[in-house]
């Protein structure tokens, strides 16, 4: 909401609020964008808070070294993106902002990948999977590489997502499933001089090839996403019992349809002219999408697993 509603400077100074100690800053002030950024700020505390028990947690209970060093991974991460929402106020610098939201994800994916190896699911599958012959491991491997290959395009699909929302501008292309009145847009100069001059005329800013392909760009890859979604759908489908866990099965239909629902937030973001609240919930649709992505990635890695 702090991007969508474009308030992220609307406390202009950091670690402190208004010069303010952050936790004593008076309830009564946080009114209109302050209440977004400063209470962004204050959700951000709590985040790492509870990041360090957990990996306190994490090093006094668990017996896997793996898990310990995540722990100890999201402590750095979320460190580390402290820093960096700092320094996209103190310095005034929007590529800050496309590393600090691209980290969020990240660390979130972390943060998933944790709470699933901590489920007694997690060792159940990898039973199950010494239990059953050498041939789980075969059948599972198409599908883990579809469930890698669509995560990573899902984390980057978030990155051109968050490097066209922090330009803070109008959206480059105004119209779906067309894009300017064509299926491929026009970036000649003769045509971005008049796309232009019809954007001016309705108080939208200018825009640039760079920023149309970019947007395009975003278009062409939730295609994929979705080819990518609906294939490892089938495939899973297609796994006979005991080799199709029903934790993956559940996982491949909550993934089509979480894809249906965030294809539909991306043009209504598109015709609402980026609307705070939708473009928010395209973007909260974005971090569920990577989380099912890393889920099943790391099932299907355990599945094919003795360890």
């Amino acid at each position: 909401m702090v991007t969508s509603k474009g308030v992220g400077l609307a406390v202009p100074d950091w670690p402190t609020t208004f010069g303010y100690n952050m936790f004593l800053f008076p309830v009564s002030k946080w009114i209109g964008g302050v209440l977004f950024e400063h209470t962004h700020r204050l959700i951000a505390s709590a985040v790492g808070f509870l990041t360090l028990i957990l990996a306190v947690w994490l090093w006094r209970d668990e017996d896997r070294q793996s898990v310990k060093t995540l722990g100890l991974l999201a402590v750095a991460g979320v460190i580390l993106q402290g820093i960096l929402g700092g320094l996209r106020v103190t310095m005034l610098q929007d590529q800050i902002g496309i590393f600090h939201a691209c980290l969020a994800q990240a660390f979130l994916g972390l943060i998933v990948l944790i709470g699933v190896m901590r489920t007694q699911l997690w060792r159940t599958l990898s039973r199950n999977s010494t239990v059953l012959n050498g041939q789980v491991s075969q059948r599972l491997q198409p599908i883990k590489t579809i469930a890698m290959a669509t995560t990573i395009a899902i984390y980057l699909q978030l990155a051109l997502g968050a490097t066209m929302r922090h330009q803070h501008k109008d959206l480059a292309i105004l119209d779906f499933p067309t894009a300017n009145g064509a299926w491929l847009p026009d970036t000649s100069a003769d045509a971005i001089t008049k796309l232009n001059t019809w954007r001016d005329a309705r108080a939208f800013s200018d825009v640039d090839a760079f920023q149309i392909w970019l947007q395009m760009t975003h278009r062409f890859v939730a295609v994929l996403i979705g080819i990518g979604v609906i294939w490892f759908f089938l495939c899973v489908r297609r796994l006979r019992h005991p080799s199709r866990a029903p934790i993956l099965s559940a996982l491949s239909i909550l993934w089509v349809a979480m894809f249906l629902l965030q294809f539909a937030l991306g043009a209504s973001t598109i015709w609402s002219n980026k609307a705070a609240d939708v473009a928010t919930a395209h973007v909260a649709g974005g971090a569920i999408m990577l989380s099912f992505g890393i889920s099943a990635w790391a099932i299907c890695s355990r599945m094919g697993s003795s360890q």
